[in-house]
């Protein structure tokens, strides 16, 4: 039976809390996801590849441009299984705040530790990256099944919003005393490798010390439940998962949004992870000039969030996802005909900043509507396998292609499919039904 979240009159301090591991964790979107690793680990398996011109991780044939997309379509993967069992914990016990904290403390200590990834360690790198990811999506599902029980339904689209405008301003933040060191990294006597550790090691360290305040805010609800005699919480929280989507089968709208967010929200992440590839290998552009092309993608993204929750209040927040959808069309084509130069790509950048935050933050919000009281979290880890920086399918598809095709461009046509049949699924998502079932549900078991 699922347990009522407990929404107090007045949230504002658990809320601001809440916001603050979004300030925290987009450091590591943005710095280690967006930015710095996906070039640095191209480079460094480029330097690696035999006379061939490729890589062999395991005896496996790669091209070394695809390598990235590959880890990040494979600790996505991971995702898949881990995330339902962290959720189904969650929801289970009374210890939903110590385990966000519990994953995020695991995925800053990996993320601090690239800096020992030198030398040719491409797949010491690799290794990082993937425990890194795996963790930061299983605290993102923990994370975020937090937002139906600070938050009253009509407060949500404005909740989630702020979220995602404060955690792109804390990852812009990051970035920009990034970009400030990276500048002067000669004067200091650093090689840009050098420089470049630095930074993605301090992704880990703004990740760690950040979350401190979040575990101090947020407070667990529901009564703690008591484990069967000679039961495990993994036995327990797999069992539940599995009770999850049987029951996922009841709520048939919920259903076919959550179907919809998996395919759009996979491309749009996968823009998200190959951009700066994208620019540092395709363009050639410089480090220094793609970490502010990266930095200008967070404050606008900010500015981006703000303005969907106002959209979604006019138009409704559906519509306002779907009016993004269509600028994210418009962005992979411009990058298959047009980017060419780095002005292009700030051009590009820029636009996918106006709809990244708001896309994202609304589609949240909207899920956050249509799932039952109690079981935040089962249903958020299943949300999850598809969200900030967190997709696997997308980066599959796009390393297959380039390694195929030998194009950045040809690669990120296929990402029309992924927004395309996004769109169509979402268009026949009729919101309201979908909340009513969940309620409904809801007031029964009551």
């Amino acid at each position: 039976m699922g347990v009522p979240a407990q929404t107090p009159l007045d949230n504002t301090h658990e809320q601001r809390g809440w916001y603050m591991y979004d300030w925290a964790n987009s450091a590591y979107s943005s710095t280690v996801l967006t930015l710095f690793l996906g070039p640095y680990l191209t480079a460094m398996a480029k330097a690696a590849a035999g006379a061939d011109g490729f890589v062999y991780p395991l005896g496996i044939k790669v091209d070394p441009r695809s390598f990235w997309g590959y880890m990040v379509s494979l600790s996505v993967l991971a995702q898949v299984f881990v995330l339902p069992l962290a959720g189904s914990i969650a929801d289970y016990g009374r210890q939903k705040r110590e385990l966000l904290g519990a994953l995020a403390f695991t995925g800053a200590i990996a993320t601090t530790c690239f800096f020992f990834v030198a030398d040719g360690r491409y797949l010491f790198g690799g290794a990082l990256f993937f425990v890194a990811n795996l963790a930061f999506g299983s605290s993102m599902a923990v994370y975020n099944s937090f937002l139906p029980e600070i938050a009253r339904p009509e407060e949500r689209d404005a909740v989630s919003s702020k979220g995602w405008g404060i955690g792109y301003a804390g990852g812009g933040l990051l970035l920009a005393l990034n970009l400030v060191f990276l500048s002067n990294a000669a004067k200091l006597g650093m090689t840009e490798g050098t420089a470049v550790r630095i930074c993605l090691a301090s992704a880990g360290v703004w990740w760690g010390l950040f979350t401190l305040i979040p575990m101090a805010r947020l407070r667990n609800r529901g009564p703690q439940r008591v484990l069967p005699a000679g039961a495990t919480v993994f036995g327990v929280g797999f069992r539940q998962f599995r009770a999850t989507v049987k029951g996922l089968r009841r709520y048939p709208r919920t259903m076919l949004f959550l179907l919809a967010y998996l395919v759009y929200n996979d491309a749009i992440q996968t823009v998200i992870a190959i951009a700066g590839q994208f620019g540092s290998d395709e363009l050639k552009m410089p480090m220094s000039q793609l970490t502010l092309a990266i930095l200008m993608v967070q404050f606008v993204a900010f500015g981006g969030a703000l303005l969907f929750n106002q959209l979604s209040a006019r138009f409704t927040a559906k519509r306002a996802v779907m009016g993004a959808l269509v600028v994210w069309l418009g962005v992979i084509g411009y990058i298959y005909a047009a980017v060419s130069t780095a002005g292009e790509f700030f051009v590009m950048a820029a636009c996918v900043g106006v709809v990244m935050g708001g896309s994202q933050a609304l589609s949240r919000a909207i899920f956050s509507q249509m799932i039952p009281a109690g079981k935040e979290a089962e249903y958020f880890s299943l949300y999850e396998i598809s969200d900030k920086g967190t997709s696997w399918l997308g980066p599959l598809v796009f390393g297959l292609a380039l390694q195929h095709t030998g194009s950045y461009r040809a690669a990120a046509l296929t990402l029309t499919v992924f927004f395309a049949v996004g769109f169509a699924l979402l268009s026949r998502v009729d919101v309201g039904l979908a909340a009513a079932e969940a309620n409904r549900e809801q007031a029964e078991a009551d």
